[in-house]
């Protein structure tokens, strides 16, 4: 079982920009696509973003389209969220979640995926 850890959340005012890490252990990180989720207090855990495992595709919420970008390091085993003019909205506990590479579905969703990292805090004031 894959096991991702959320690296880089903080406290930053409005506009500035964070980057969080996403690394697994135990398995070939390149077999896995690799999604960000969020979830804020009181909602629903939320689509971020995702990146297939060889970084051909990556996907994007509206919300996020223009500011976050995904990316991924195989030789390093992590998984990157860039996140620019953040917005105080962004604020959420963000997950990082692994899927198999055979799967071919959407990444969109987040019932599909294998492991959850226990989470990173992102919090953006006005």
């Amino acid at each position: 079982q894959v096991q991702p850890v959320e690296s880089g959340g903080g406290l930053v005012r409005a506009g500035a920009s964070l980057r969080l890490s996403c690394t697994i252990s135990g398995r070939t990180f390149n077999n896995y696509h690799m999604g960000w989720f969020r979830q804020a207090p009181g909602k629903e855990r939320e689509f971020v973003s995702a990146i297939t495992s060889t970084g051909d595709n990556t996907y994007y919420a509206d919300a996020v389209k223009g500011r976050f970008t995904i990316s991924r390091d195989n030789a390093k085993n992590t998984a990157y969220l860039q996140m620019s003019s953040l917005k105080p909205e962004d604020t959420a506990v963000y997950y990082c979640g692994a899927k198999t590479r055979f799967y071919s579905g959407s990444l969109t969703f987040a019932n599909p995926y294998d492991s959850w990292g226990p989470g990173t805090q992102v919090t953006v004031q006005s």
